[in-house]
């Protein structure tokens, strides 16, 4: 199994922490909660800022480009040596998104940390000073297997392509019976639903026996969600479960729907 959540027991010392807090219904929250105190060392990383490129029409949250996530990298001084820690609130979906995008380009020490800003800080120093790193130079190994685009999904609706879709809404805008944020109600057709707040327990996210029954390592699964954040959860606790065969559609569900039709009801 792959190691990708950690307990605060489990931090080692000088390592680098990277603060991933944030509110979908607040975009201000996250830098306001790091201003006022965060791990001591840790450096801020925005959810729309740094982990989403908001000048793409591919999605709400739409992927960073190689040169932006390349970027981000390198002046928050990051070495692929480097055992690094990334916290959120604690079970919500911003630390997983940044741990996907870490992975994706081939980081090989990154955890998430269980528990989020509030255990470690019972531990560990916090802060209102900002620490500075100095700039890096990487050579990234992109691990391009980790990423589906919406023509990788289109091939995979079509048969072009052998994977299970799984989708990571709230079951009731998966079916298409409540769509808050997007314009078209439903979801990518074949996908199966799997509601990522069912992996949470209570600051926590853990792999559970209903996930896991729904999809099997022996095929090759693409997680989605609304614009790829809430499925990045779902990632993260399968490669801990021990899958390997995982994409992740970034642009996920609000992206697909400017280019292809949608499904209503249930695939289960």
């Amino acid at each position: 199994m792959a190691k990708v959540f950690v307990t605060v027991d489990e931090v080692q010392e000088n390592a680098r922490f990277i603060d991933t807090r944030f509110s979908l219904t607040n975009a201000d929250e996250g830098q306001q909660l790091f201003t006022e105190g965060h791990i001591a060392g840790a450096i801020y990383w925005d959810l729309n800022r740094d982990l989403s490129n908001m000048s793409s029409k591919e999605g709400r949250h739409p992927m960073p480009t190689k040169e932006q996530l390349q970027s981000l990298f390198e002046r928050s001084g990051l070495q692929y040596e480097d055992v690094i820690y990334v916290y959120d609130q604690g079970g919500m979906p911003f630390a997983a998104r940044a741990w996907y995008m870490l992975k994706l380009a081939g980081f090989p020490h990154v955890y998430i940390v269980n528990g989020g800003f509030a255990a470690l800080a019972e531990k560990f120093e916090v802060t209102t000073a900002q620490e500075e790193f100095a700039e890096t130079a990487l050579e990234l190994q992109w691990q391009e297997q980790m990423y589906a685009s919406r023509e990788n999904v289109k091939n995979i609706v079509d048969g072009k392509e052998q994977a299970i879709l799984l989708d990571a809404r709230a079951a009731n805008r998966y079916r298409g019976e409540h769509e808050p944020l997007d314009p078209i109600a439903g979801h990518i057709p074949t996908a199966k639903n799997f509601d990522w707040e069912q992996v949470k327990k209570g600051a926590s996210l853990a792999p559970t026996e209903e996930l896991l029954a729904k999809v099997s390592k022996d095929e090759e699964t693409v997680v989605y969600c609304g614009s790829g954040v809430t499925a990045s959860p779902l990632f993260a606790v399968l490669t801990e479960a021990g899958y390997e065969q995982l994409r992740l559609y970034v642009g996920s569900y609000s992206d697909w729907i400017t280019a292809y039709d949608v499904e209503t009801g249930d695939n289960q």
